[in-house]
């Protein structure tokens, strides 16, 4: 493998994580609270749908981002009203999210024929042309869009205020002890909804970026391809700590990456057993170090305030 090789497969290896990035800093938020929204791959699908919908008839990036803003935090108000207020089965409430949002995505794309056969634009580099020649840093960092800007500062941004703001402490309090959480004075089912809805926006981000800063399209049938599932197992692996986790979605970005690139040189591997890289490396990991994760003390467990 040459260096320009290497130097093109980490490129990707970025581009690729910076969906699994933003989607799992919302699950983390949530996980913490004690809610697990399984639905998030049924939301990034909806947000990759929007995404180039929004973006092929109004020509607008910008819109685009906002509406799949608004439907990820709309989609997240219902899962929290489900499994908060409800308090449904919270796994079988996200496994139904993620067909209805298959089913019906499918549907409305078919019926916007105008747009399988065209590529909406997609987001451009932030940095100067002249600055993607610089060797290594060059394609590496300064040719990546804004998304992935985005996704490289998030997690320490995410951290600072999960270990070192007054909500974040009410978060973590929420997730491990919600009793003792509601007995200090806290909104516990008010925090669940806030962090179920902001897992929402960021896996409608995630669904919108994974198109618009990639592919310039949409594709029926499982756009995401499981990455909601990725994600999940990146926050067990990353103990529910938002820069180890973003360290995991790197790791299973750069396995993506590499699959798609051992195919286009040509192999005598089956392509079959290429795409099932990343699921492979996710398994292992999630194998290997799920025994050192600390899980929150009330994780996927429902809150009744009325219970003693």
């Amino acid at each position: 493998m040459s260096f320009d090789m290497i130097i093109d497969w980490l490129q990707a290896a970025l581009r690729w994580s910076v969906p699994l990035v933003l989607v799992a800093i919302g699950e983390i938020y949530a996980e913490r609270s004690g809610v697990i929204n399984m639905g998030i791959e049924g939301i990034m699908l909806c947000g990759a749908l929007s995404g180039i919908a929004v973006g092929f008839y109004t020509g607008s990036l910008a819109l685009a981002l906002l509406i799949t803003i608004i439907l990820g935090a709309i989609l997240g108000v219902g899962i929290a009203y489900l499994t908060v207020s409800r308090r449904t089965n919270q796994v079988v409430t996200g496994l139904m999210v993620n067909m209805l949002a298959t089913g019906a995505t499918d549907m409305i794309f078919s019926m916007m024929s105008e747009t399988r056969q065209s590529r909406v634009a997609t987001f451009s580099p932030i940095f100067p042309e002249n600055m993607h020649s610089i060797p290594v840093l060059g394609p590496l960092l300064f040719s990546q869009p804004a998304s992935t800007w985005f996704a490289l500062i998030l997690p320490f941004f995410a951290g600072l205020i999960l270990y070192k703001t007054k909500w974040g402490l009410n978060v973590r309090a929420v997730g491990d002890n919600p009793k003792a959480a509601a007995t200090a004075g806290l909104s516990v089912i008010g925090i669940k909804y806030q962090t179920v809805i902001l897992s929402g926006i960021f896996a409608a981000l995630g669904g919108c970026v994974l198109t618009l800063a990639e592919v310039g399209y949409f594709s029926a049938g499982g756009m995401t391809g499981g990455r909601g599932f990725i994600v999940m197992a990146a926050c067990v692996v990353g103990g529910w700590d938002p820069i180890r986790t973003a360290l995991v979605c790197l790791t299973f970005g750069a396995a993506d990456a590499a699959q798609l690139r051992i195919q286009a040189v040509g192999s005598a591997v089956p392509y079959q057993f290429l795409q099932m890289l990343p699921y492979i490396v996710t398994i292992a990991a999630l194998a290997a170090m799920v025994k050192h994760s600390r899980v929150p003390k009330t994780w996927g467990a429902a809150y009744n305030p009325k219970e003693v």
